[in-house]
């Protein structure tokens, strides 16, 4: 039987780009391009997780977080679970003066190694190419 873990995922749209993350040192077709997202946290509110996932990942802290809608996500063969994801719309007020900056994690969830990505900006027509189903509600947050 498949378990069943809520999710929180962040579009932050500024200036016609979406902010994505590619993993280091990790190829393309593993990873993909994906935007900040991650488990919400037993007590957490969807809103907060959303948050904290945006601010964990690149570093940004959320202004305002607008809720677009869920979809599922089966994970299987990586994985027997079933995300339930939910969408958020972000809003930040500052972003790094570069066009793209590193982050990570030292100390991942999982338990696993250290892992880096580089935060970037990818023109939101080019969305398509989001990882993973990424992608669900992009054409309602480019909207908003």
């Amino acid at each position: 039987m498949l378990s069943v873990t809520q999710k929180a995922v962040v579009y932050v749209i500024r200036d016609g780009r979406l902010l994505v993350f590619t993993h280091d040192g990790l190829p393309l077709t593993r990873t993909g391009v994906q935007v900040p997202a991650g488990t919400v946290d037993p007590g957490e509110t969807l809103e907060a997780a959303a948050r904290r996932e945006l601010r964990e990942e690149t570093g940004l802290q959320a202004t305002t977080v607008r809720y677009l809608g869920s979809e599922e996500y089966d994970l299987r063969p990586i994985r027997d679970e079933r995300a339930v994801r939910h969408f958020f719309r972000a809003e930040v007020q500052s972003v790094p003066a570069d066009e793209s900056w590193r982050a990570g994690e030292d100390a991942p969830s999982n338990g696993g190694s250290p892992v880096s990505w580089t935060c970037w900006w990818l023109p939101l027509r080019d969305a398509h190419v989001l990882a993973a189903g990424f992608g669900a509600l992009i054409g309602e947050a480019a909207s908003a």
